[in-house]
C-alpha cells in the first residue's frame, strides 16, 4: 500500500507509519470535547512512548552491581507486559491491523470494511500497543477515498501540546528505520 521511501510524509509533515489496529466511527460534524480528547490522547501517547524500545541503552559498566538486577527486572517487566496485553486482547476484541500512515494533520489507512464517505466527519481510533487499553481518538474529515478504498482525513486542529508529541514519535521512528536501513548487515 505504501511506498517504501526514506521519508514517509502526509500533508506535507513528516508520518508514522506502521501496520496498526484502526477503526472510524462515522460522526456529526459537531465539536468533539476537544480537550477531553486532547488529555486522554497525550495520556494513551505517553502510555505508548514508556512500552516503545527506544533502542539499546548504554550500560556505563557491566561490573556494577546493580547492572544485572535492573536487566533482570527489565525481563520480568516486558514478560508481565506481554502476559497483560495478550488478557486485554482476549477481553476487548480489536480491530483488524492495517497499514496506517499518520501525523497531527491526518490519517491514510486501507479500511478492511466498507470505506467511509469523502465529507464524512468522524473520529479515527489508532490502537498503538497491545497493552495500552484506550486507543487515540483523533477527530476529523474524510478529504478522499482512492479507488481502491484507500482513506485520507484531515483531522481537526490539535492541542499543541499533543501535535508536539505526534510530531515527535513520527520523527524517533523516522530515525529509526534510517538507522536500521543504514545498519551494516551481521554476518557479512
Amino acid at each position: 500500500m505504501f511506498d517504501t521511501a526514506d521519508t514517509i510524509v502526509l500533508y506535507e509533515e513528516l508520518a508514522f507509519q506502521d501496520v496498526l489496529p484502526v477503526r472510524w466511527h462515522d460522526q456529526p460534524a459537531q465539536p468533539v470535547a476537544a480537550t477531553a480528547l486532547a488529555d486522554r490522547n497525550l495520556q494513551v501517547l505517553q502510555a505508548w512512548d514508556a512500552l516503545e524500545d527506544h533502542g539499546p541503552v548504554e550500560v556505563p559498566d557491566e561490573n556494577a552491581p546493580l547492572a544485572a538486577d535492573i536487566q533482570r527486572l527489565d525481563r520480568k517487566m516486558t514478560l508481565l507486559l506481554g502476559l497483560v496485553g495478550q488478557l486485554l486482547a482476549l477481553n476487548r476484541p480489536r480491530p483488524a491491523a492495517v497499514p496506517l500512515r499518520f501525523n497531527a494533520r491526518g490519517a491514510v489507512w486501507q479500511p478492511v470494511a466498507a470505506p467511509p464517505q469523502p465529507g464524512a466527519h468522524g473520529v479515527l481510533e489508532i490502537y498503538l500497543h497491545d497493552c495500552v487499553a484506550q486507543p487515540l481518538r483523533l477527530a476529523g474529515e474524510v478529504t478522499a477515498v482512492a479507488p481502491t478504498g484507500e482513506v485520507k482525513v484531515r483531522f481537526a486542529p490539535l492541542d499543541d501540546a499533543l501535535a508536539a508529541v505526534i510530531a515527535k514519535i513520527a520523527f524517533r521512528r523516522h530515525r529509526r528505520q534510517i538507522a536500521g536501513r543504514h545498519a551494516p548487515k551481521r554476518g557479512t
